[in-house]
Formats: structure tokens, C-alpha cells, sequence
């Protein structure tokens, strides 16, 4: 029996004092009115040269850089109108859409600009969940975000991510973990699409089976997608959430991954879902927003020419951590000791190498530290169940790149 999505009690939703409904009243019947404590500079001539457009504090981000947004969105992922709209189902309650191809046009109303994935993180975390309260995230995963839940005094609760020749997610375990105790307090399951650092997109199956218990448990779907362009050995069928119209969904995108850029601090939610759902969530969230105050205009005028940039830069990308990931594999074939292997990563920058069990996965970074003067990330940091893996990033220029394989194949082969 599906219910109604619950939202935290700690955004205030009250209702309007007398002076702002009738405010709002005289705006929605189109009746301009001013302001005797308009403290706005820009709307007196006072705008400064470097930064001469008025003011209009939009919650979810200057318009012009939203519209420029949800058309390069529509464009990359050929979403066509004819379909349901944004935040509308598709499908009646209880059924879930194809997922591949199933997503609606992006309406730049659905859009939230701000300054990262993390602070995206923060927003919705505070949208779906009071302290004590709890969300899903994938194991091995990248810490970040048991950290932000724990700022937010929220739980972190983990599920583990199986591997069989390739990653894939336990839906049973979610199953589970959704109707075991922790179940009054889940508010929502985070999907990263692909994962950081096992490299493995959402799959179909697992997609239509984790939408279905969202909307079967009223729990949302965070889906952390900045890495989806940058496939390496990937299944068919993979497809983004964003835009799912299943369950209440907030999609999380920005340039960092895109355009390669980590200090272009640019990032963006979008909404989908049935329609109530979305609804709801856009007017909470437009409360979070607007005490966050929108993004500057000053970063929101290059949205545009950013997005322009885009394709030729993810291609750029895109050459580089695949033309790496083919030299990995021929140097490990060539390895005369042939102990390490890589496992199979679907998409992103980065891949799991496996080396003897044996070794100790601090002593091999202690001792290439020592040896080569390379430091890196042992699989314990991501919360790998056993023994045996380093993470090692396909971003180095060749020549680099190829310099790190040895450097780690030589200290396995020295400390074995």
C-alpha cells in the first residue's frame, strides 16, 4: 500500500503571516507592488559595473542559467516531449516505467543550482530527514557522504555491493534492510551512477526493483550521476535516473566531473517523480534554498558557456582514462609475476586493483611510499570487505600513468 512521501519537520512550511499572503495574492494576480523597505542596491542604480543585473534572488538559481541547463540536459540524453512532464507519473501507481529512455523533458523550474554535489547532499538530506533518521548508501563507497549524514545527525546505514566477475547491488539486502527495524527511520537509498570506486552503473533489473520498493516503503532516491559519461567496459541497458518518474528522485550532476574541473564549484539537483511527490519537494526545498540564498549571478552567467565547452571536453576526458585503461590491462598481461589484476570498472576515473591477500594493504602503500615516493588510496578506505585492493586513478598523462603501474608492480612483486 503506497503512502505519502514524508518530509523532515525541521523546514518551516507554516502558513504566511497576513502582509505575505496578500503579497503573494497581488503577485499571482499580476498587480506590481512596491516596496517601502526595498534594501535590494541593484534595483536603485546601484549595481556595480562588474556586476550589473538586477538582483532577483531566485531560490534554485538565476533562470537564464537554469533554461541554458535544461536544454543541454534534454540534448545529451535525447529527452523528447510527448511523454509525461517532469514530476509527472507515467504509469499508474504501483507500475513502474521502462527505465531506459523513460525519462521526461527537464523543466527548468525542476533545476536547483549550487556550488557542489556536497552541498547538494546537504540540502535534500535536510529536505527528507529529521535528526536520528537514516539513509542507504552503497559499500565499498566513497566516505563523503557517511560523513555529510553524520553532520547532519543522520545515520549512514550501509549496503554492500557484491561482486562476481562484476559489482551489482543486493536488492534482497535492500529488501531487507527496508523492512527491518531501521525501517520507520530510512528516508532514502543513495545511488551513485557509476559508482566511485568499483566503477558499476544501476543496472536495469536492479533500477526497476529499487523504484518499486521506494514507492511501495515512501522512500526517495538520491542518485549521485557524475560520472555517467565517462564509461570504460560497461553492460548494455545502463541509463541515468535523472528524470525518473517511479519514485521521488533527486538527481545530482555539476561540472567537476563534466568538465574535468574541480574548482569550477558548479553543481545541480534535479526532481522527478510523481507528481504530489515533486511537488511537495519543490516547495520544501525552495525553503532550504532560499535560506541558502541562490548562486551568485557573477558564476551563473558562464553556465552557458560552460555547457558549450561540455562535449569536447568529456571527450577529451573520455580519450584519456580509456586509452589508460587499456594500457593497465597490457601491462599487467606482461607482468611476468601475473599476481595483480584490475577488476572490471563500467564507468569513471578510477579502478580497483587487486594484489596478493597476503599483502597487507597498508604495508604496499608504506612501502611505495618508501620506494617510489607514490602514496594511494588502499581498498579499507572505500570499506571493501577484505584484503587485497588499491584504487588506482586513470586521469595521469600516459607516460605517468604507466610509471604508477610499474612502481605498484614492482613493490607487490618486492614484498612478496
Amino acid at each position: 500500500m503506497v503512502g505519502a512521501m514524508r518530509f523532515s519537520s525541521r523546514v518551516d512550511i507554516s502558513d504566511p503571516n497576513p502582509i505575505a499572503a496578500a503579497e503573494a495574492d497581488a503577485r499571482h494576480a499580476g498587480r506590481p507592488l512596491g516596496k517601502l523597505n526595498d534594501s535590494n542596491p541593484t534595483r536603485h542604480g546601484l549595481a556595480p559595473a562588474l556586476v550589473p543585473e538586477v538582483y532577483t534572488a531566485d531560490p534554485r538559481g538565476p533562470l537564464a542559467a537554469r533554461e541554458a541547463l535544461a536544454a543541454f540536459i534534454n540534448a545529451r540524453d535525447g529527452r523528447v516531449a510527448g511523454g509525461a512532464t517532469a514530476g509527472e507519473t507515467a504509469s499508474p501507481a504501483g507500475t513502474i516505467p521502462a527505465p531506459a529512455g523513460s525519462a521526461a523533458p527537464v523543466l527548468p523550474e525542476r533545476l536547483y543550482l549550487l556550488s557542489s554535489t556536497s552541498q547538494a547532499y546537504s540540502w535534500i538530506v535536510k529536505l527528507l530527514c529529521d535528526a536520528g533518521d537514516a539513509i542507504l548508501a552503497p559499500k565499498p563507497g566513497y566516505p563523503l557522504i557517511e560523513s555529510i549524514a553524520r553532520l547532519e545527525c543522520v545515520d549512514a546505514i550501509p549496503y554492500q555491493l557484491r561482486f562476481d566477475g562484476s559489482w551489482f547491488i543486493d536488492t534482497a539486502e535492500l529488501e531487507t534492510l527496508l523492512d527491518g527495524p531501521d525501517s520507520g527511520r530510512i528516508r532514502a537509498i543513495v545511488l551513485i551512477n557509476p559508482n566511485n570506486p568499483t566503477g558499476s552503473y544501476v543496472r536495469p533489473g536492479e533500477r526497476e526493483a529499487i523504484v518499486r520498493m521506494c514507492r511501495a516503503h515512501d522512500v526517495a532516491i538520491i542518485a549521485d550521476e557524475v560520472f555517467h559519461d565517462y564509461a570504460l567496459e560497461p553492460f548494455d541497458d545502463n541509463a541515468r535516473l535523472a528524470g525518473e518518474t517511479g519514485a521521488l528522485t533527486f538527481a545530482l550532476d555539476g561540472f567537476s566531473k563534466m568538465l574535468a574541473a574541480p574548482h569550477a564549484k558548479v553543481g545541480w539537483i534535479e526532481v522527478s517523480g510523481p507528481a504530489d511527490d515533486v511537488a511537495e519537494a519543490l516547495r520544501r526545498l525552495d525553503v532550504i534554498a532560499d535560506d541558502y540564498l541562490p548562486m551568485s549571478d557573477v558564476i551563473a552567467r558562464d553556465i552557458p558557456a560552460m555547457l558549450a565547452d561540455a562535449p569536447a571536453q568529456t571527450a577529451r576526458v573520455q580519450a584519456r582514462v580509456r586509452g589508460n585503461l587499456a594500457a593497465l590491462h597490457r601491462l599487467l598481461e606482461d607482468d611476468e609475476l601475473g599476481v595483480t589484476d584490475v577488476l572490471r570498472a563500467e564507468g569513471g576515473w578510477n579502478v580497483l586493483l587487486r594484489v596478493p591477500g597476503v599483502i597487507d594493504e597498508n604495508e604496499l602503500v608504506l612501502a611505495l611510499i618508501e620506494r617510489h615516493g607514490l602514496s594511494g588510496q588502499p581498498g579499507y578506505f572505500f570499506d571493501m570487505t577484505s584484503n587485497g585492493y588499491l584504487a588506482i586513478s586513470l586521469l595521469p598523462e600516459p607516460a605517468e600513468f604507466e610509471r604508477n603501474v610499474r612502481a605498484v608492480l614492482d613493490t607487490v612483486a618486492a614484498l612478496l
